[in-house]
């Protein structure tokens, strides 16, 4: 296929970067063939913006890092080196390479091929389409453009072969399908889904990737997990979630997705995914795919207020009567006054489903109201023990000793003080200790 001009339209998309093109100008005049590939090429395709722009050539590593000052050994042996230009952002830049043997996870590669062998040992025809910056030509021998406009996902070639020489293509196919809202070509479907018994090679730092990539990506996320359970990537991969219920996948729908990798709504949509699973199992299914310890601990702490309070909240939002400071103050005690707020959107989100699967729900404009009322009294009102205007010292100096007795002390009191604010004052508390400690 002879590498066509980009239409004016295409052209308007096709902007990479000035200092992307330099480095390109830079491999050209040294004599080696340079285009840009991979996402951002077919990101600029669909309009969307992509800031790491990388580049394939003709040039050896050595070549390329002999060209640059500053340059980064991101992966040598595969071919890759890290470019970094004027403003300190790195861009990949891999020589044209083929594949000599694979076993189902890392390739063994070889270097001297041409930019045709390099495409066609890519995964999918939309991230298969070369971009020239200094010629401004589109090179697209496997018609991933015309993919795109029919939005589908296809494999390069024998769709088999390819999810046989990387397994962890099959999981990318069902996170582009749902992040573009695109469907899987039918082949590709069917790879996708032989692939799975074979998923297990994959290392679970790579799977817990590929669910964090989801999250954190996929606008329709419920369809990104609906994928994975269709496909059997979750019984292969997370056995806990083999049969995760419609419910589960509404829910997921109803989270906005994340504004960047630091928002706190992909951790939102972590716990929305195990939310129905007991806490201990999903703090198991989370370690084994090697979550953080402070992950793990976040979330179960969630869906432990979840697991706690999840029946009575819906049932209380859903009646005629909106629940009282005191309720709510008494619920932000039991989750916690930090995850309050991570209990409070997991309701919403599964109320939308439940109403969404035409169950009976709260109104949203009630839950909301709700909402904004458990926050102001969560971070307002006592709610916790040690929010308290006594401790254990102050109970053991008016003569109640410390052990079980003293728990059920602190606890009545909380009780006492969740029911008025104002009682939260240290004389009517030892007072009322007293009291406790006599009906005792």
């Amino acid at each position: 296929m002879t590498p066509a001009r980009a239409s004016d339209a295409a052209q308007a998309r096709l902007a990479p970067p000035p200092l992307v093109v330099g480095i390109a100008r830079t491999l050209r005049d040294a004599g080696f063939e340079t285009w840009c590939v991979g996402g951002a090429v077919r990101d600029a395709l669909l309009g969307y913006a992509h800031l790491d722009w990388d580049l394939a050539t003709a040039a050896t590593p050595p070549q390329v890092r002999a060209l640059f000052k500053r340059t980064v050994p991101v992966g040598i042996e595969f071919g890759t080196v890290g470019v970094l230009d004027a403003d300190n952002t790195m861009h990949e830049v891999t020589t044209f390479r083929r594949d000599v043997k694979t076993d189902g996870r890392h390739a063994v590669v070889e270097f001297g091929a041409s930019l045709d062998e390099d495409l066609a040992r890519r995964d999918f025809t939309i991230n298969a389409i070369a971009y020239d910056p200094l010629g401004e030509r589109v090179y697209d021998p496997h018609h991933g453009r015309e993919d795109l406009a029919r939005r589908v996902v296809r494999a390069v070639g024998t769709p088999g072969d390819r999810m046989r020489e990387d397994r962890l293509r099959a999981l990318r196919a069902l996170r582009f399908a749902a992040r573009f809202d695109f469907e899987i070509d039918p082949p590709t479907w069917r790879a996708v889904l032989d692939s799975a018994p074979h998923l297990g090679r994959l290392s679970r730092e790579r799977v817990k990737q590929e669910i964090e990539k989801t999250l954190q990506q996929v606008g329709r996320v419920g369809r990104a997990m609906r994928l994975w359970r269709d496909s059997g990537a979750f019984a292969s991969l997370v056995p806990a979630l083999a049969n995760i219920s419609e419910g589960t996948l509404l829910s997921l729908e109803a989270i906005p997705p994340p504004a960047n990798t630091r928002s706190d709504r992909a951790m939102q949509r972590l716990i929305a995914l195990f939310a129905e699973l007991s806490p201990r199992d999903a703090e198991r299914a989370l370690r084994d795919l090697r979550f953080s310890n402070k992950d793990v601990a976040w979330v179960g702490s969630v869906l432990r207020g979840w697991d706690a309070l999840h029946s009575e909240m819906l049932v209380a939002l859903t009646a005629y009567a909106p629940p009282t400071d005191t309720v709510l103050r008494r619920w932000a005690g039991i989750t916690g006054r930090t995850r309050a707020r991570s209990v409070w959107r997991l309701a919403a989100a599964r109320a939308a489903a439940s109403a969404a699967l035409g169950l009976p729900a709260p109104d949203a404009r009630v839950l909301a109201s709700a909402y904004r009322r458990a926050m102001r009294v969560a971070f307002r009102d006592p709610v916790e023990v040690g929010d308290l205007a006594v401790d254990g010292h102050d109970l053991q100096s008016a003569g109640i000793v410390a052990g079980p007795s003293m728990k059920v002390v602190l606890s009545r009191l909380l009780d006492f003080v969740l029911e008025d604010p104002a009682r939260n004052v240290r004389d009517q508390l030892l007072a009322r200790a007293a009291a406790i400690v006599r009906e005792l």
